[in-house]
């Protein structure tokens, strides 16, 4: 899982025009194998993943990471998995939507 989220933010920084206007903080409290919290950060254009979940964040997702790892591929619907309970949103629901469409303009 330590190589997903280092593909993660280097995707991301290597094509930062999508998260260009971008300031937001996100947590990812990952349930099942390979459970763990991280927080994914997009401000000014570039994006960190960090452990250090003190900071709150604007919106927080939890989630099975076999879930997690079909959200990253597209083959997860955000609302979809929030209606039936695979996906539990604290904060901004708005923000876990916009997640989504951030994450369907780079491929991991």
């Amino acid at each position: 899982m330590k190589e997903t989220w280092q593909l993660i933010e280097t995707t991301i920084n290597e094509n930062p025009a999508p998260i260009q206007n971008e300031n937001v903080r996100y947590e990812f409290n990952l349930t099942g194998d390979n459970a763990c919290e991280k927080q994914l950060i997009l401000s000014n254009g570039t994006a960190k993943i960090t452990d250090d979940t003190t900071t709150k964040a604007d919106c927080k997702l939890t989630l099975s990471s076999k879930d997690f790892m079909k959200l990253l591929a597209g083959d997860l619907n955000s609302t979809t998995a929030f209606m039936f309970g695979k996906l539990k949103v604290d904060g901004s629901i708005g923000l876990a939507l916009k997640l989504e469409g951030l994450l369907k303009e780079y491929r991991f």
